[in-house]
């Protein structure tokens, strides 16, 4: 069994995830308690007491069960479309609840409006007095409000504890980076570790941070240090020198965000983060975090297991006319990679001659005489493609995202084509979006 202090240094993104995740279950829970508190106090202190008492199926609280499943799953909708759910380090707590008194007020006047149509002529199609909205509106804000402030309770502590924090290379020298590292170390809330600077000046240390390399040094550092974010400090830099930083910097997940100069240009990726103060624009981020990611991984297991069930008789029909028509194996297994730059084995139906690549990779051409004839039709109809079901299901691949592609290839295009490896921040996918738009 993993240590606490194992877990500290190797296992920050459980930690990360687990809070994601428990983000949107502790709001759920505070909007269901919520709307029972508003029921209650309802039914025992109207705002404006009725001249004819309510008919008794309201004072079953069953019959109003629909409404707050649907009062429920909407505001966590809107939740999720505001934002709420993008962590953000130094959110302050005016802002969170300005957004999250918005973000419940539009969901409380949707859900009084789908009530009207989703439970129109069901067992939850009741007459339920119109003060109840009000109240459900009051008490989730404040039990909404009372849930957030307990979760970034639990996630402060851990982060002061040494838990959930991201691994830090800082880009720069200058007095701009010294802020920064001086900011880390003041707000130790923040969740973040320093791992070290990177600097081209005659210097051993920035502010006490140790300088482990210079900007060539990048790819490797980050790559060896597992580092989460890099945070570029050097307004005095040009936009080319920035854009090749960038570049280097784009490998796996990481993070990256810059101390904003002239970097307007790139306006339309980037967002803007706090850090005690101090503006950072995000020009990259985690696409995909916590429970959105669990989500995606169900959908690719289910969708996996489902797709091999029902296919699994033509699948081995294929295999046999594959072994028919020429010898050798009936897969094809090749290296590709995929998510964070990491190669795995893609499996494939073989759609060429067993010596087809005797003299290494190259691209198929048109009536390439390698192509068997099973493999021409199933290359047509993208059917050789299916078992990667198979990686889908162990986790290397998804249903949806880039195509990966092989070792050698990705070498070649990194040096041609600018954020190439921007694709990587993805495990590779079954299908996507370039194969969809042809």
């Amino acid at each position: 069994m993993d240590s606490p202090s194992h877990l500290k240094h190797t296992h920050p993104w459980l930690i990360q995830r687990l809070l994601a995740i428990l983000l949107p279950i502790v709001d759920a829970l505070a909007l269901v308690g919520g709307f029972v508190i508003g029921y209650t106090i309802e039914r025992r202190f109207p705002i404006i007491v009725r001249e004819v008492p309510p008919p008794p199926i309201f004072s079953n609280f069953n019959t109003v069960l629909p409404t707050l499943l649907l009062h429920t799953l909407t505001l966590l909708a809107v939740f999720f479309f505001a934002r709420l759910y993008h962590r953000k380090r130094a959110l302050s707590r005016i802002d969170q609840t300005i957004t999250i008194f918005a973000a419940i007020s539009v969901g409380v006047t949707m859900t009084s409006g789908l009530a009207t149509f989703v439970l129109k002529n069901t067992s939850g199609d009741i007459d339920y007095p119109r003060q109840l909205v009000l109240y459900a509106w009051f008490f989730s804000l404040i039990t909404v409000l009372i849930g957030r402030e307990l979760h970034r309770d639990l996630s402060i502590r851990l982060r002061i504890a040494g838990y959930a924090r991201d691994r830090v290379l800082i880009v720069g020298s200058s007095p701009i980076a010294v802020s920064i590292v001086n900011q880390i170390r003041s707000r130790p809330e923040l969740g973040y570790e320093i791992v070290g600077a990177v600097n081209g000046a005659a210097v051993s240390d920035v502010a006490g941070v140790p300088v482990i390399g210079q900007a060539a040094d990048l790819p490797a550092l980050i790559d060896d240090n597992r580092i989460d974010e890099v945070v570029i400090a050097l307004p005095e830099a040009s936009h080319e020198e920035l854009t090749r930083l960038i570049g280097l910097c784009q490998r796996g997940r990481v993070s990256i965000k810059i101390y904003p100069d002239l970097f307007a240009y790139m306006a339309g990726g980037m967002s803007i983060d706090a850090l005690g103060g101090m503006p950072l624009l995000t020009v990259r981020d985690m696409p995909m975090r916590g429970w959105k990611l669990s989500l995606k991984r169900g959908l690719d297991v289910i969708g996996a297991m489902v797709g091999l069930i029902i296919l699994s008789p033509l699948l081995l029909l294929t295999a046999i006319l594959i072994r028919l028509e020429s010898a050798g194996p009936i897969w094809f297994c090749q290296d590709r990679t995929g998510l964070d730059g990491r190669s795995f084995p893609m499996i494939k139906f073989r759609t060429m001659r067993a010596d087809s690549e005797a003299h290494g990779p190259g691209w198929t051409v048109k009536n390439d005489p390698r192509v068997t004839r099973i493999g021409r039709w199933m290359r047509s109809n993208n059917w050789d493609e299916m078992p990667q079901l198979i990686n889908v299901l162990f986790g290397q691949m998804s249903l949806v995202g880039p195509r990966p592609e092989q070792a050698y290839f990705v070498q070649e295009f990194r040096e041609q084509i600018p954020r190439y490896m921007g694709r990587h921040r993805e495990k590779a996918g079954l299908t996507g979006w370039a194969q969809v738009n042809g």
